[in-house]
């Protein structure tokens, strides 16, 4: 199985999905996304195939939030495209679909 994770090292549960990735032996592909960001397009692309809004996808936890937080869906996707931190994370992507990695169980979904 072939799996993308959008991943920032940093972060913990984004370090449990990778392992987790590993443990059931995915070939894992690993986007660290504030070095190498998602396009838009892609972005949009990863959100409705997790059946998922750009707001469900943005990181409550950054001061950057809290200026989009009640925006439209293309107000959060272009504070996104200027600030990834605002991308919630671990993003996964396997040929069953893309699940936001939380709480992690949730990636059991499409392993």
């Amino acid at each position: 199985m072939k799996a993308t994770i959008y991943h920032n090292p940093k972060c913990s549960k984004s370090r449990e999905a990778l392992a987790l990735l590993q443990e059931a032996g995915a070939d894992v592909t690993i986007i660290e996304y504030l070095k190498t960001p998602p396009s838009r397009a892609d972005l949009v692309r990863l959100y409705e195939r997790a059946g998922m809004t750009p707001r469900q996808g943005l990181r409550m936890a950054e001061d950057g939030a809290k200026a989009v937080k009640h925006g439209d869906a293309e107000a959060i996707l272009d504070a996104m495209m200027i600030d990834p931190l605002l991308i919630e994370r671990p993003l996964v992507e396997t040929d069953k679909g893309v699940r936001l990695g939380r709480p992690i169980a949730r990636l059991h979904e499409i392993l």
